[in-house]
């Protein structure tokens, strides 16, 4: 899926084609910095709040210095999005540490961190997904478990095992053997009126739209709980779903040779509530002010 013409750096709308980066820039060297994915719906970033706290907390742990303005910030993506002409569409904001190891380019005192955004048109994810397995993805008790940072290069490269084998995306396992989340998802399951999902600590990303459907969605007789789920459990549970910042509320079909269960209706009860507070979020923000 290729990246819209036009991307930000540091406050400038420049081509994508364009030279901006620097080989010394430890962010790029060496992955030291944060991301995240945002959906854009009707010119608005959903949740931008919820995004900006999550990066803050990442960035804090590894040492990077976040831009001194969310507001501003906010303005120049939303200046991205009006620069592409796509009100409806995904946007990755990347922010890349520069100073520091052995490796920084000259001047990299000068700036502590590259800002650096794009967009991209939105995935058609299909009406469900199929689940393979993978061991030891994530290690629960490392000191950053669940942060989202750049140095992506194993998830990227178990998704790409994962469609090789014919699969949509892959269940990550911790070092004990349970489930944590996919490499791009947090995973969710249903059984009877309860919702189960993995706790932050068996090693899964406090990803928004799980933080949304945990704490801000209310559906009568549903609810959720924080535990650990191994295989087994989601096979033989009523639903099994993921969510993500563009995939929403995703069901899971099969996990890695096994036909699941799809006869649980929670999550075709969550899925508007998951849509109404969308809809409530992107109308209550700032927009580029395109027609849509």
């Amino acid at each position: 899926m290729a990246i819209h013409s036009r991307v930000l750096h540091n406050g400038r709308i420049l081509g994508a084609a364009e030279t901006i980066l620097s080989p010394g820039q430890l962010g790029l060297l060496a992955g030291w910095g944060v991301f995240t994915t945002l959906r854009v719906k009707n010119g608005s970033l959903f949740a931008w709040d919820r995004h900006w706290t999550r990066m803050s907390r990442d960035a804090g742990g590894i040492g990077l210095e976040m831009p001194p303005d969310r507001d501003a910030l906010e303005e120049d993506l939303l200046e991205l999005v009006a620069a592409n002409d796509r009100v409806d569409c995904t946007l990755r904001l990347v922010l890349m540490r520069n100073s520091g190891g052995m490796w920084e380019f000259p001047g990299a005192s000068d700036r502590a961190t590259d800002v650096v955004a794009m967009t991209a048109d939105l995935k058609p994810w299909g009406s469900s997904v199929r689940l393979d397995i993978t061991p030891n993805g994530r290690f629960a008790a490392g000191e950053f478990a669940g942060a989202k940072l750049n140095s992506w290069a194993q998830n990227l490269t178990w998704a790409e095992r994962a469609h090789k084998r014919g699969f949509d995306e892959t269940l990550l396992l911790n070092e004990r053997g349970v489930v944590a989340e996919c490499t791009s998802a947090n995973v969710f399951a249903v059984f009877g009126s309860e919702v189960r999902t993995p706790p932050l600590s068996d090693g899964c990303l406090p990803g928004i739209t799980r933080e949304v459907v945990l704490g801000e969605l209310r559906v009568p007789g549903v609810m959720f709980v924080e535990c650990s789920l191994t295989v087994q459990d989601l096979c033989s549970a009523d639903e099994v779903f993921i969510t993500s910042s563009t995939r929403n509320l995703l069901g899971v079909s099969e996990i890695a040779g096994s036909i699941l269960n799809q006869q649980g209706g929670v999550r075709d009860k969550l899925a508007p509530a998951f849509q109404k507070f969308l809809e409530v979020d992107i109308a209550a923000r700032k927009s580029v002010g395109l027609a849509v």
